[in-house]
């Protein structure tokens, strides 16, 4: 009964996180553009499946990837090896973000725009790899126990500073990259290592010291891929 009733208050939530975008859409198809719905048993199907999914995806993430990333964390922190938790950081941000289908569809248009100067799977590679770079260096400061904004603001002064000095034809790009990171995957993975860094480390809040992974993974990748266009043109 217990969990019948967890899985309809589920369902019910994504139900109305979904229902705001198939209002707007519904409005302007019948009262702005005055078209009805084409293949409309098509699209409510689509829209079933569609919160099947996001209610089978989250219940993935609660009962998969949240308990591993606290696990591991746990495990890590208790071990003291901070080069292996670093190394872990940075091969699970690499990992989650170069299969990143987002990413994939951004890099392979970008190379199809620039007549291959710019090269899918290396501008892949140059954002997951600044990704990599950015969790590992938000659980060094986790552990260090520097406050996020200094990491924050200097890193947006970089991006500031570089920005000028970047082609035109990467600056776009550059800044849509740091947003195509934040993945589905990425984000409760990366919010998941750092709660469990920071449930482990004493003297932490989970909730303070916790959070903001994920500030830095959306940042970096716009001073690499810049950087990158900078080497390519």
């Amino acid at each position: 009964m217990p969990v019948l009733r967890r899985t309809g208050a589920m369902i019910v939530e994504i139900v109305r996180d979904v229902l705001p975008i198939v209002l707007v859409i519904t409005f302007f198809q019948l009262f702005i553009l005055h078209q009805p719905f084409p293949n409309l048993g098509g699209v409510v199907g689509g829209m079933l499946l569609a919160v099947l999914g996001l209610f089978l995806f989250t219940q993935g993430l609660n009962l998969g990837l949240f308990p591993l990333g606290e696990s591991l964390a746990f495990q890590f922190a208790r071990r003291g090896s901070l080069g292996w938790l670093l190394a872990f950081a940075f091969t699970i941000g690499y990992a989650t973000t170069v299969a990143e289908p987002a990413l994939l569809a951004v890099a392979t248009k970008a190379q199809e725009i620039s007549g291959g100067r710019l090269d899918q799977f290396v501008m892949r590679s140059v954002v997951a790899g600044a990704v990599g770079l950015a969790i590992s260096l938000g659980v060094l400061r986790l552990i260090l126990g520097h406050p996020i904004q200094y990491y924050i603001i200097g890193g947006y002064l970089l991006v500031v500073a570089v920005t000028p000095f970047a082609p035109k034809e990467v600056v776009g790009l550059a800044y849509d990259s740091g947003g195509v990171t934040t993945s589905t995957v990425t984000v409760p993975l990366m919010a998941a290592l750092g709660v469990g860094l920071a449930t482990t480390i004493e003297g932490r809040n989970p909730l303070v010291d916790g959070f903001g992974l994920i500030a830095l993974a959306a940042l970096t990748p716009i001073l690499a891929v810049m950087l990158y266009g900078i080497w390519v043109y």
